[in-house]
Protein backbone atom coordinates (compact mmCIF):
# COMPACT_ATOMS: atom_id res chain seq x y z
CA UNK A 1 0.00 0.00 0.00
CA UNK A 2 1.32 3.42 -0.91
CA UNK A 3 1.60 5.66 2.14
CA UNK A 4 2.59 9.29 2.50
CA UNK A 5 4.32 11.30 5.18
CA UNK A 6 2.08 12.90 7.78
CA UNK A 7 1.01 16.27 6.45
CA UNK A 8 1.32 15.21 2.81
CA UNK A 9 -1.25 16.80 0.48
CA UNK A 10 -1.73 13.38 -1.16
CA UNK A 11 -3.69 10.30 -0.14
CA UNK A 12 -3.65 6.84 -1.72
CA UNK A 13 -6.73 4.88 -2.74
CA UNK A 14 -6.14 2.40 0.08
CA UNK A 15 -5.75 5.18 2.64
CA UNK A 16 -8.90 6.86 1.38
CA UNK A 17 -10.85 3.63 1.70
CA UNK A 18 -9.81 3.47 5.37
CA UNK A 19 -10.63 7.14 5.93
CA UNK A 20 -14.13 6.70 4.49
CA UNK A 21 -14.78 3.89 6.96
CA UNK A 22 -13.63 5.98 9.92
CA UNK A 23 -15.72 7.91 12.42
CA UNK A 24 -14.80 11.15 10.66
CA UNK A 25 -15.02 10.44 6.93
CA UNK A 26 -13.96 13.14 4.47
CA UNK A 27 -16.14 15.03 2.05
CA UNK A 28 -15.44 13.75 -1.47
CA UNK A 29 -15.30 16.15 -4.42
CA UNK A 30 -15.12 14.86 -8.01
CA UNK A 31 -13.37 17.54 -10.08
CA UNK A 32 -13.07 15.85 -13.45
CA UNK A 33 -12.56 18.39 -16.23
CA UNK A 34 -11.71 18.51 -19.92
CA UNK A 35 -8.52 20.56 -20.07
CA UNK A 36 -7.21 22.32 -23.17
CA UNK A 37 -6.18 19.75 -25.76
CA UNK A 38 -8.66 17.07 -24.66
CA UNK A 39 -10.63 15.40 -27.42
CA UNK A 40 -13.80 17.24 -28.34
CA UNK A 41 -15.67 13.99 -28.83
CA UNK A 42 -16.67 11.64 -26.05
CA UNK A 43 -18.48 12.22 -22.78
CA UNK A 44 -18.19 15.44 -20.84
CA UNK A 45 -16.77 15.44 -17.34
CA UNK A 46 -20.28 15.69 -15.89
CA UNK A 47 -21.39 12.73 -18.00
CA UNK A 48 -18.38 10.71 -16.85
CA UNK A 49 -19.32 11.50 -13.26
CA UNK A 50 -22.90 10.35 -13.80
CA UNK A 51 -21.62 7.10 -15.32
CA UNK A 52 -19.55 6.33 -12.24
CA UNK A 53 -17.85 8.01 -9.28
CA UNK A 54 -16.70 7.32 -5.74
CA UNK A 55 -19.68 6.67 -3.46
CA UNK A 56 -20.86 9.91 -1.87
CA UNK A 57 -18.76 12.17 -4.11
CA UNK A 58 -20.23 15.46 -5.30
CA UNK A 59 -19.43 16.70 -8.80
CA UNK A 60 -17.64 20.06 -8.91
CA UNK A 61 -17.82 22.05 -12.14
CA UNK A 62 -14.47 23.81 -12.49
CA UNK A 63 -15.74 26.63 -14.70
CA UNK A 64 -18.78 27.30 -12.50
CA UNK A 65 -17.54 26.49 -8.99
CA UNK A 66 -13.76 27.03 -9.09
CA UNK A 67 -13.41 30.10 -11.30
CA UNK A 68 -14.99 33.44 -12.08
CA UNK A 69 -16.02 34.23 -15.68
CA UNK A 70 -13.05 34.97 -17.99
CA UNK A 71 -11.67 38.48 -17.62
CA UNK A 72 -11.22 41.15 -20.28
CA UNK A 73 -7.93 41.03 -22.23
CA UNK A 74 -5.07 41.49 -19.82
CA UNK A 75 -7.35 41.18 -16.78
CA UNK A 76 -7.66 37.92 -14.92
CA UNK A 77 -7.17 35.38 -17.69
CA UNK A 78 -9.40 32.44 -18.62
CA UNK A 79 -9.91 31.12 -15.10
CA UNK A 80 -9.82 34.01 -12.61
CA UNK A 81 -10.11 33.14 -8.95
CA UNK A 82 -13.77 32.76 -7.97
CA UNK A 83 -15.69 35.21 -5.87
CA UNK A 84 -15.11 33.93 -2.32
CA UNK A 85 -18.80 34.08 -1.39
CA UNK A 86 -19.88 32.10 -4.45
CA UNK A 87 -17.07 29.62 -3.89
CA UNK A 88 -18.01 29.23 -0.26
CA UNK A 89 -21.67 28.68 -1.10
CA UNK A 90 -20.74 25.94 -3.58
CA UNK A 91 -18.48 24.21 -1.07
CA UNK A 92 -21.14 24.33 1.66
CA UNK A 93 -23.64 22.82 -0.79
CA UNK A 94 -21.24 19.88 -1.17
CA UNK A 95 -21.04 19.42 2.59
CA UNK A 96 -17.67 21.07 3.18
CA UNK A 97 -17.27 22.11 6.80
CA UNK A 98 -14.48 23.90 8.58
CA UNK A 99 -13.72 20.88 10.77
CA UNK A 100 -14.39 18.10 8.27
CA UNK A 101 -11.57 16.75 6.05
CA UNK A 102 -11.91 16.99 2.28
CA UNK A 103 -10.50 14.74 -0.44
CA UNK A 104 -10.60 15.87 -4.06
CA UNK A 105 -9.96 13.80 -7.17
CA UNK A 106 -10.26 13.90 -10.94
CA UNK A 107 -9.86 11.35 -13.72
CA UNK A 108 -6.21 10.61 -13.08
CA UNK A 109 -3.26 12.99 -13.08
CA UNK A 110 -4.86 15.46 -10.62
CA UNK A 111 -4.55 18.51 -12.90
CA UNK A 112 -8.02 19.84 -12.10
CA UNK A 113 -8.25 18.31 -8.62
CA UNK A 114 -5.22 20.38 -7.69
CA UNK A 115 -7.17 23.55 -8.50
CA UNK A 116 -9.81 22.58 -5.91
CA UNK A 117 -7.08 21.65 -3.41
CA UNK A 118 -5.32 24.99 -3.88
CA UNK A 119 -8.54 27.05 -3.70
CA UNK A 120 -9.70 25.37 -0.50
CA UNK A 121 -6.29 25.92 1.06
CA UNK A 122 -6.22 29.53 -0.20
CA UNK A 123 -9.67 30.02 1.34
CA UNK A 124 -8.55 28.75 4.72
CA UNK A 125 -9.45 25.04 4.82
CA UNK A 126 -6.57 23.24 6.53
CA UNK A 127 -7.44 19.58 5.89
CA UNK A 128 -7.57 18.97 2.15
CA UNK A 129 -5.87 16.17 0.25
CA UNK A 130 -5.77 14.93 -3.32
CA UNK A 131 -6.42 11.30 -4.25
CA UNK A 132 -3.14 10.35 -5.91
CA UNK A 133 -3.91 8.88 -9.32
CA UNK A 134 -7.53 9.97 -9.10
CA UNK A 135 -10.49 7.92 -10.28
CA UNK A 136 -8.20 5.68 -12.35
CA UNK A 137 -6.24 4.68 -9.23
CA UNK A 138 -9.46 3.96 -7.33
CA UNK A 139 -10.65 1.69 -10.15
CA UNK A 140 -7.24 0.01 -10.42
CA UNK A 141 -7.47 -0.85 -6.72
CA UNK A 142 -10.77 -2.63 -7.35
CA UNK A 143 -12.71 -0.29 -5.09
CA UNK A 144 -16.46 0.32 -5.49
CA UNK A 145 -18.02 3.05 -7.61
CA UNK A 146 -21.60 4.16 -8.09
CA UNK A 147 -23.83 6.12 -10.45
CA UNK A 148 -25.98 7.34 -7.57
CA UNK A 149 -25.82 11.12 -7.19
CA UNK A 150 -25.84 12.22 -3.52
CA UNK A 151 -28.30 14.79 -2.30
CA UNK A 152 -26.99 18.30 -1.60
CA UNK A 153 -25.54 18.70 1.88
CA UNK A 154 -25.13 21.73 4.10
CA UNK A 155 -21.66 22.43 5.36
CA UNK A 156 -20.51 25.41 7.37
CA UNK A 157 -17.29 26.36 5.58
CA UNK A 158 -16.75 30.13 5.35
CA UNK A 159 -13.85 31.20 3.14
CA UNK A 160 -11.10 33.41 4.53
CA UNK A 161 -9.27 34.10 1.23
CA UNK A 162 -5.58 34.84 1.03
CA UNK A 163 -4.22 31.97 3.12
CA UNK A 164 -1.94 30.94 0.22
CA UNK A 165 0.14 33.57 -1.61
CA UNK A 166 -0.57 34.90 -5.08
CA UNK A 167 1.17 37.33 -7.41
CA UNK A 168 -0.14 39.54 -10.23
CA UNK A 169 1.39 40.17 -13.66
CA UNK A 170 3.75 42.89 -12.45
CA UNK A 171 4.82 40.66 -9.61
CA UNK A 172 5.41 37.74 -11.99
CA UNK A 173 7.63 39.94 -14.14
CA UNK A 174 9.65 40.95 -11.08
CA UNK A 175 9.78 37.36 -9.86
CA UNK A 176 11.28 36.21 -13.17
CA UNK A 177 14.11 38.70 -12.65
CA UNK A 178 14.85 38.18 -8.96
CA UNK A 179 13.45 34.78 -8.00
CA UNK A 180 12.39 31.58 -9.75
CA UNK A 181 9.31 31.72 -12.00
CA UNK A 182 8.29 28.28 -13.25
CA UNK A 183 6.23 27.80 -16.42
CA UNK A 184 4.11 24.68 -15.87
CA UNK A 185 2.91 24.33 -19.50
CA UNK A 186 4.35 21.91 -22.05
CA UNK A 187 7.81 22.61 -23.40
CA UNK A 188 6.36 23.27 -26.86
CA UNK A 189 4.12 26.04 -25.55
CA UNK A 190 6.93 27.48 -23.43
CA UNK A 191 9.27 27.64 -26.42
CA UNK A 192 6.58 29.24 -28.58
CA UNK A 193 6.39 26.38 -31.06
CA UNK A 194 2.63 26.10 -30.63
CA UNK A 195 -0.17 27.89 -28.83
CA UNK A 196 -3.57 26.15 -28.98
CA UNK A 197 -5.71 28.70 -27.15
CA UNK A 198 -4.03 31.92 -26.02
CA UNK A 199 -3.36 35.05 -28.14
CA UNK A 200 0.44 34.79 -28.37
CA UNK A 201 2.97 31.97 -28.19
CA UNK A 202 6.01 31.95 -25.95
CA UNK A 203 6.67 32.58 -22.28
CA UNK A 204 7.24 35.30 -19.70
CA UNK A 205 10.83 36.52 -20.14
CA UNK A 206 13.06 34.92 -17.53
CA UNK A 207 10.67 32.08 -16.69
CA UNK A 208 12.00 28.52 -16.50
CA UNK A 209 10.23 25.61 -18.20
CA UNK A 210 8.94 22.95 -15.78
CA UNK A 211 6.07 20.98 -17.40
CA UNK A 212 3.58 19.48 -14.99
CA UNK A 213 3.69 16.23 -17.00
CA UNK A 214 7.05 15.54 -15.33
CA UNK A 215 5.46 15.56 -11.87
CA UNK A 216 3.74 12.21 -12.43
CA UNK A 217 4.55 8.75 -13.68
CA UNK A 218 2.85 6.79 -16.48
CA UNK A 219 0.08 5.73 -14.08
CA UNK A 220 -0.87 9.34 -13.30
CA UNK A 221 0.44 9.14 -9.73
CA UNK A 222 2.89 11.68 -8.39
CA UNK A 223 6.55 10.78 -8.37
CA UNK A 224 8.02 10.10 -4.91
CA UNK A 225 8.62 13.20 -2.82
CA UNK A 226 12.41 12.78 -2.95
CA UNK A 227 12.33 12.68 -6.78
CA UNK A 228 10.11 15.75 -6.92
CA UNK A 229 12.41 17.59 -4.53
CA UNK A 230 15.44 16.70 -6.65
CA UNK A 231 13.66 17.86 -9.79
CA UNK A 232 12.67 21.23 -8.41
CA UNK A 233 15.94 21.86 -6.59
CA UNK A 234 17.77 21.27 -9.87
CA UNK A 235 15.71 24.14 -11.29
CA UNK A 236 16.62 26.40 -8.37
CA UNK A 237 13.70 25.90 -5.96
CA UNK A 238 14.74 26.03 -2.35
CA UNK A 239 17.58 28.42 -3.10
CA UNK A 240 15.25 31.04 -4.59
CA UNK A 241 11.67 31.89 -3.74
CA UNK A 242 9.44 30.22 -6.30
CA UNK A 243 6.31 31.28 -8.20
CA UNK A 244 4.39 29.28 -10.81
CA UNK A 245 2.16 30.03 -13.79
CA UNK A 246 0.56 27.96 -16.55
CA UNK A 247 -2.07 28.68 -19.20
CA UNK A 248 -4.90 29.86 -16.96
CA UNK A 249 -3.92 29.10 -13.37
CA UNK A 250 -5.23 25.52 -13.25
CA UNK A 251 -2.23 23.29 -13.94
CA UNK A 252 0.00 25.72 -12.04
CA UNK A 253 -1.86 24.53 -8.93
CA UNK A 254 -0.71 21.01 -9.82
CA UNK A 255 2.86 22.29 -9.80
CA UNK A 256 2.34 23.90 -6.40
CA UNK A 257 0.85 20.63 -5.15
CA UNK A 258 3.94 18.75 -6.36
CA UNK A 259 6.20 21.34 -4.75
CA UNK A 260 4.33 21.03 -1.45
CA UNK A 261 4.62 17.24 -1.60
CA UNK A 262 8.38 17.84 -1.98
CA UNK A 263 8.42 20.19 0.99
CA UNK A 264 8.96 23.35 -1.07
CA UNK A 265 6.65 26.41 -0.90
CA UNK A 266 5.50 28.30 -3.99
CA UNK A 267 3.30 31.23 -5.03
CA UNK A 268 0.62 31.14 -7.74
CA UNK A 269 0.21 33.64 -10.57
CA UNK A 270 -3.55 33.09 -11.10
CA UNK A 271 -3.91 35.04 -14.37
CA UNK A 272 -1.04 33.08 -15.89
CA UNK A 273 -0.27 33.05 -19.62
CA UNK A 274 -3.87 33.71 -20.67
CA UNK A 275 -3.72 37.06 -18.88
CA UNK A 276 -0.13 37.91 -19.78
CA UNK A 277 -0.36 37.08 -23.49
CA UNK A 278 -3.61 39.03 -23.97
CA UNK A 279 -1.94 42.25 -22.81
CA UNK A 280 -0.06 43.67 -25.81
CA UNK A 281 2.14 45.74 -23.52
CA UNK A 282 3.69 42.61 -21.95
CA UNK A 283 6.87 41.24 -23.56
CA UNK A 284 6.99 37.67 -24.81
CA UNK A 285 10.04 35.40 -25.11
CA UNK A 286 10.22 32.55 -27.62
CA UNK A 287 13.81 31.45 -27.09
CA UNK A 288 14.91 28.21 -25.48
CA UNK A 289 14.96 27.90 -21.71
CA UNK A 290 17.57 30.28 -20.26
CA UNK A 291 20.69 28.61 -18.96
Amino acid sequence: MTTYNEGSPLISAAELREALASARPPVLLDVRYQLVGAAASGPTAAEEYREGHLPGAHFVDLDRDLAAPPGAPGQGGRHPLPDPERFGAAMRRFGVGADRPVVVYDGGPSLSAARAWWLLRWAGHLDVRVLDGGYAAWLAAGLPVTAEVPAPEEGDFKPAPGQLPTVDADGAAAWARSGLLLDARSGERYRGETEPVDPRAGHIPGAVSAPTSENVGPDGRFRPAAELAARFRALGAGERETAVYCGSGVTAAHQILALEAAGLPATLYPGSWSEWSSDASRPVAVTDQPG
